[in-house]
C-alpha cells in the first residue's frame, strides 16, 4: 500500500538473498538469490509447495534466522549491521509473529500471554494489561482473558497468539502457516482478522500453502525450489486498498 502524497519507501527490501543448510555433509541451497520489495501496508502471501522455501524466507525477513549472503532491509534498517542484542530488541519492538502451533505458554492465561512481551518492552504493568486487553478485544476474546490455553479451542488459541503479536502495534506482522491446524470455518475467521488489521494499515507477510487464502492478500509471491516463479497482485485489489 502506498499512501497518497507519501514518498515510496519499501517496508522490506531484499537483494540477492541466499540461504543454505548443511545436513550429513550435504549442502542444500534453499533460497537462491531472491530479490524483491514489499510496500508498507501491503498484505503479502508467500506460497508454494512443501519444501519450496516459504518458511525459510519468512525467517530471514523476520530476523529469526541469518542468510548466507544478500542484503535485507527491514523498516529502513540494514539488519546485517545489527548485533544479537540489537536484533532481539528490533524483533521485540517492531515485529509481531503468529505461528501455526500458537506458541502460547500453557501455564498463563490469555491476557498473561499477551502481557509478557509488553512487559519485556519495559511497559509498566498497568499500561501493559490495558494494551493486552485492547488487543484481545480486537480479536473478539474479551470474554476469555482469564482462560488458560487448555480451556480454549484451537481457533481461540490462534486468536490469542494474534493478540499477542499485535499488542505492541508492530510495524510488520509475520504469520507462518497460521491456519495449518484449524478447520475451514476457523481458518476463515483468522483471515478475516488479518484483513481487518490490514485495512487499518498493518503490513502483513503470511506464509500459506492454501491458494484460496493467498488470494485474499494484495499480492502473492510463489516460490518453487527456492526461486520466485510468480509475483502478482491479486485480482480485485487496487494499490490503495
Amino acid at each position: 500500500m502506498q499512501f497518497l502524497g507519501a514518498k515510496y519507501n519499501p517496508m522490506i527490501k531484499i537483494q540477492d538473498l541466499i540461504k543454505s543448510y548443511t545436513t550429513a555433509g550435504n549442502t542444500f541451497v534453499v533460497l537462491k538469490k531472491l530479490s524483491f520489495e514489499i510496500e508498507a501496508g501491503q498484505f503479502v502471501a508467500i506460497t508454494g509447495r512443501s519444501g519450496s522455501g516459504k518458511s525459510t524466507l519468512l525467517y530471514q525477513l523476520s530476523l529469526l534466522d541469518h542468510p548466507d549472503s544478500g542484503f535485507i532491509e527491514v523498516d529502513g534498517v540494514d539488519i546485517s549491521k545489527l548485533d544479537r542484542r540489537e536484533r532481539t530488541k528490533f524483533r521485540l519492538n517492531r515485529l509481531g509473529y503468529v505461528f501455526q502451533d500458537y506458541a502460547l505458554v500453557p501455564e498463563l492465561t490469555s491476557i498473561e500471554n499477551v502481557v509478557v512481551p509488553l512487559l519485556m518492552q519495559g511497559l509498566d504493568k498497568k499500561t501493559a494489561y490495558k494494551k493486552a486487553l485492547a488487543a484481545l478485544e480486537r480479536v473478539n476474546l474479551a470474554d476469555k482473558i482469564n482462560n488458560l490455553p487448555s480451556q480454549l479451542s484451537g481457533g481461540q488459541q490462534q486468536r490469542v497468539s494474534i493478540a499477542r503479536a499485535i499488542g505492541h502495534d508492530p510495524h510488520i506482522l509475520f504469520a507462518d502457516e497460521p491456519t495449518a491446524n484449524l478447520d475451514k470455518e476457523t481458518s476463515e475467521n483468522v483471515l478475516e482478522i488479518f484483513l481487518e488489521l490490514n485495512k487499518k494499515g498493518q503490513t502483513i507477510i503470511m506464509v500459506t500453502h492454501e491458494p484460496e487464502y493467498a488470494a485474499l492478500a494484495h499480492r502473492t509471491i510463489l516460490l518453487d525450489s527456492g526461486v520466485i516463479t510468480s509475483d502478482k497482485r491479486n485480482v480485485g485489489h487496487k494499490p490503495q486498498d
